[in-house]
């Protein structure tokens, strides 16, 4: 069957008209600039730094005071761990410490009156026998002049007053001795003695408040990680804590609005349930980029091209907010 071929014509001539604008409207949109409006919202998250509270030494742990979601303030008692040891070890260090304070102050005052009574009865004894001894050479000396008795028993004499003197000598300088402080060797060795127990005792009752933690922070538990009973090593967190400072923003901002902001910028943000916008300042914006999907560099679509932003809240209108939870941020 021919058909005629004048019939077609109207409509060549119309396909090639329309299909040939595509070109020259392409060309337009480039001329225009055809990129996606500059979003208004951007999406992020909220997300929480908790600090994680955990134990200088290791120990069973003998008392948890807190749980998941309790609000505690700065300086609540929260956990400890088994510690007789340490305080078997601080009771030592601690008599250690006051038996050479002891010390050092019986070498300061000397000997103590008792003694020094008994070193003044051996005095007076001495004392006693060298005048006896005297009176005897005197009478010794009157016989042997008259030749009743030898030269040796005068010698005898002599020598017994020259003994007897000499220990009255002896015990009145023991007498003085013992009124004397201790010698300054001593004095010093008993005084480094004493700087070495205090520095043991500070030791020890360092180490036995590190076996019971108290909250660094106010805010919710924000989780824990031991049960009672359980062993805890030296530096495991027990338990964290979420101060409502430690809440943050982040979001992911376009590189064509990326000019906007800038450290210190003012953000508002918006979550279910959250009540009125919520301000936030911007600390943070990430120096490298990151693509959404698909991961194609090219200039038509570096529009995907997006900067992560961290933003922060004051903490009073942290609360409102929960970690994880999807928020919505429009720029002042």
């Amino acid at each position: 069957m021919l058909y005629p071929s004048i019939t077609l014509a109207p409509m060549n001539i119309l396909f090639k008209r329309r299909y040939s604008l595509v070109p020259h409207l392409l060309a337009g949109c480039l001329l225009a600039g055809c990129q996606p409006a500059p979003p208004q919202h951007f999406q992020g998250y909220a997300e929480g730094e908790a600090v994680r509270v955990a134990a200088q030494q290791s120990g069973v742990l003998t008392s948890l005071a807190v749980q998941r979601g309790d609000t505690v303030q700065s300086g609540t008692a929260l956990f400890s761990l088994e510690h007789a040891q340490e305080a078997a070890a601080l009771a030592q260090t601690t008599a250690q410490l006051q038996q050479a304070q002891a010390q050092a102050a019986n070498l300061d005052t000397g000997k103590r009156a008792p003694e020094i009574a008994v070193i003044d009865a051996q005095i007076a004894s001495a004392r006693a026998r060298q005048h006896l001894s005297q009176t005897q050479l005197v009478r010794q000396q009157a016989l042997q002049a008259r030749g009743f008795i030898s030269a040796e028993a005068l010698d005898q004499a002599r020598t017994q007053l020259t003994s007897d003197t000499a220990q009255l000598h002896e015990l009145e300088a023991q007498r003085s001795s013992a009124r004397l402080p201790g010698r300054p060797d001593e004095r010093r060795a008993l005084a480094a003695q004493i700087d070495a127990a205090r520095a043991l005792l500070a030791q020890n009752q360092v180490r036995l408040a590190q076996k019971s933690q108290t909250a660094p922070v106010s805010g919710p538990v924000d989780d824990t990680y031991y049960r009672v009973g359980e062993w805890v090593a030296a530096g495991q967190p027990v338990l964290s804590i979420l101060p409502p400072a430690n809440i943050k923003l982040r979001f992911f901002v376009p590189e064509m609005r990326l000019a906007a902001l800038h450290a210190g910028a003012s953000v508002y943000i918006s979550c279910d349930g959250c009540g009125a916008p919520i301000a936030a300042t911007v600390r943070f914006i990430a120096q490298q980029a990151e693509y959404t999907p698909p991961v194609l560099y090219s200039e038509n679509n570096r529009h995907r091209l997006v900067y992560m932003v961290e933003a922060w809240p004051a903490p009073k209108d942290a609360t409102r907010l929960h970690p994880g939870q999807p928020v919505s941020v429009t720029l002042r």
